[in-house]
């Protein structure tokens, strides 16, 4: 039954290398995305499932037990973003065929989204360090040919930057992985926690801790790493944006929640109450940002940081209400995230601009589109009974156990700002008077709707279906909370 672990690694890796021999044949390689994905789906499900009746799984790769050979993990924290990652790559793919365009998808486009989702799902499978470090690297590459494919001037120049700025991080995550190897000899995730509770918490782990703050920080785009990420964010086609907003910078957060609740977690009156300052500043740069453009892209992306920023509160608060808060917060603005860039994608289909200033009355023509703009907003904004409230409601309350008043008003602040930011998109893009008639638009929403609306639902149905996910939720964050729970399910103590 173990074996169900390497399934959602392993259909898109065989899906991926079949697909570059499809490149020129672009209905087969959109079935064969389409069948691909949807399998994995159904298969991160029933993980999700079995972890939930029959505990952590592991499977162990190869003829050496852990902790020193490779082992994939998955425990609920990791099965739901599996499963949530599956379905946001899913809807974006369906978005794809009728807005990426066949000049890109004959150019490897399905291939690379598919190595894309081999290098995201395995992050949060693998129990290894090093081989988080390898999937990042998947992920990375295949971003890079994303980035890239069509190669518009603002795609290239942009691609630099990003580039650069991975490559960096990429150096550096090595380093980090090789100082906390030779100070703990073990890369396994479940041994570094079992060994640094035993060596205690010198000087040296905490710089290493502080070190990996940095890559996963530069990787999630927290203050004052995220200067990259606006106009990298920005310049390619919307499908590719809505993967990346909802996808790479949270595999970032996660490898934050995972190596600061599983490994480094001896000296929190430091690490924790770092991240909990740089959470705050993140949280800050968002809505300023996302305030102050009229780009609706640039909008959504700066909501990314905010987001990032809140998610971020909940670990270092690190009590089993913030840490439920933090999961809840984070599968709910993965989804939000990926339907409002494929909303505002929408719009800039009708219109032919991402200038607010540009567009008004759209809900004269669509109102269908207005009106599931207007409940992603709102749901974004955490206005109950929508997810994000659930989310941000259990760490507010776990900051104020810790009496983290600061950071919880921050939370609260931001709420306001983003409602004011994504408001003002529906307002002045969706309300007032028809700027374009019917014959003027730009282009067509056929085909676009499915996706956005399935993105919509699962959010609302994680709100107002809080009662049911709970359960799951708990159950991922109290394997954070204890970390006992996964050293002995991977090391079999």
């Amino acid at each position: 039954m173990n074996n169900v672990v390497i399934l959602p690694i392993l259909i898109p890796l065989l899906t991926g290398i079949i697909l570059i021999f499809f490149n020129k044949y672009i209905k087969v390689q959109r079935w064969i995305s389409f069948c691909s994905t949807l399998i994995t789906v159904l298969v991160a499900g029933y993980l999700v499932q079995t972890v939930f009746t029959d505990g952590i799984q592991t499977l162990q790769l190869g003829s050496w037990k852990a902790p020193f050979g490779i082992v994939l993990v998955a425990d609920m924290l990791a099965a739901i973003l599996v499963l949530t990652a599956s379905i946001i790559v899913f809807t974006c793919l369906i978005y794809s065929f009728r807005n990426i365009g066949k000049a890109r998808e004959s150019y490897y486009y399905y291939a690379a989204v598919q190595f894309l989702t081999v290098g995201v799902l395995g992050a949060f499978l693998t129990g290894d360090i090093f081989n988080l470090f390898v999937f990042f690297e998947v992920m990375l590459m295949s971003s890079y040919v994303l980035i890239v494919i069509g190669g518009t001037k603002i795609q290239l120049r942009e691609s630099i930057k990003y580039i650069l700025v991975n490559v960096i991080s990429s150096a550096l995550f090595v380093i980090a992985v090789a100082y906390l190897y030779a100070v703990t000899g073990t890369v396994n995730i479940a041994d570094l926690s079992a060994k640094i509770s035993e060596i205690g918490q010198p000087g040296i782990t905490t710089v290493i801790s502080i070190l990996f703050l940095i890559v996963f920080g530069l990787k999630g785009a927290i203050f004052p790493l995220f200067f990259w990420l606006p106009g990298s964010y920005h310049a390619p086609p919307i499908p590719i944006t809505a993967l990346f907003g909802a996808l790479l910078t949270k595999v970032g957060v996660y490898a934050i929640i995972r190596t600061f609740t599983i490994i480094f977690y001896h000296d929190t009156g430091f690490t924790h109450t770092l991240i909990g300052i740089l959470a705050g500043f993140t949280i800050l740069v968002g809505v300023i940002g996302a305030v102050a453009h009229w780009d609706v892209k640039k909008i959504i992306i700066y909501n990314i940081l905010t987001a990032v920023g809140v998610i971020l509160i909940g670990v270092a608060t690190l009590t089993p209400t913030s840490l439920a808060g933090s999961i809840y917060y984070l599968v709910h603005d993965m989804m939000i995230k990926a339907a409002l860039f494929l909303l505002v994608g929408a719009m800039v289909v009708i219109t032919g601009t991402s200038n607010l200033r540009k567009m008004g009355g759209l809900i004269t023509h669509h109102p269908y589109l207005g009106w599931m703009f207007f409940i992603a907003a709102i749901s974004l904004a955490g206005i109950p009974p929508f997810s994000g409230f659930i989310g941000k409601l259990l760490i507010v309350q776990g900051g104020l156990q810790a009496e983290h008043y600061v950071l919880v008003g921050a939370i609260l602040l931001s709420s306001l700002l983003v409602l004011y930011s994504v408001m003002r998109i529906f307002i002045n893009g969706f309300w007032g008077e028809a700027k374009l008639k019917k014959e003027e638009e730009k282009g067509t929403t056929n085909g676009l709707l499915f996706p956005i609306t399935l993105l919509v639902a699962i959010s609302v149905t994680l709100g107002i279906g809080a009662e049911w996910f709970y359960p799951y939720i708990d159950q991922a964050a109290k394997g954070l909370a204890d970390p006992t729970i996964y050293i002995q399910a991977v090391l079999k103590e």
